[in-house]
């Protein structure tokens, strides 16, 4: 669900697909998102692009949610030919110091100089539509927030001790949403 604030732009440029992200990047839109990444890995896409130029902030989720993507491409590519894999492009230095202090310069590429993707930034205002949301339960969004930062812990040692607690009370939170929806026995 995007506040009014967020939205999340997408769209293919050539073999490129692009999304923007306008305004802050958070567990509200991170779901949206990672369904649009789903859906053009699955069509065989291996050049992704996130654009945060209009991005002032992101949170630990949408973190997360960026690092399955990165480490999924990355999985399904064949060794990188400086195109395949998750770029991150017009990051300001809030976002670009967030991406390194959390390992994600390590499996991403980030564009610190505004070189990448030169001939495609030009496009991609034209080419982005509104990215369609994706409905999801109380439980499913839960889930969602404790995979995202699952999957931000694995990447190092200093996460898996950052997002500890986070986690912890994300799968507790998850067990009472389950135990609240369980049938009751007659």
């Amino acid at each position: 669900m995007n506040t009014p604030s967020s939205r999340i732009l997408v769209g293919m440029i050539g073999r490129v697909f692009w999304m923007r992200v306008e305004g802050k990047g958070t567990f509200q839109n991170s779901m949206q998102a990672k369904s649009a990444f789903q859906g053009v890995m699955a069509r065989g896409v291996r050049s992704l692009v996130v654009d945060l130029d209009r991005c002032p902030m992101m949170d630990s989720t949408f973190l997360g949610m960026l690092t399955g993507a990165a480490l999924s491409v990355k999985t399904t590519t064949p060794p990188p030919s400086g195109t395949e894999g998750l770029s991150v492009v017009n990051a300001n230095q809030r976002n670009v110091q967030l991406l390194t202090s959390l390992g994600l310069d390590n499996i991403l590429n980030l564009d610190t100089d505004g070189k990448m993707w030169a001939a495609e930034r030009e496009r991609a205002s034209a080419a982005l539509q509104q990215c369609d949301e994706a409905p999801c339960t109380k439980e499913v969004q839960t889930m969602h927030i404790l995979d995202s930062h699952k999957t931000l812990s694995g990447i190092n040692a200093e996460n898996e001790i950052r997002f500890h607690d986070v986690i912890e009370f994300l799968e507790k939170e998850l067990q009472a949403q389950t135990a609240d929806a369980a049938p009751v026995p007659a």
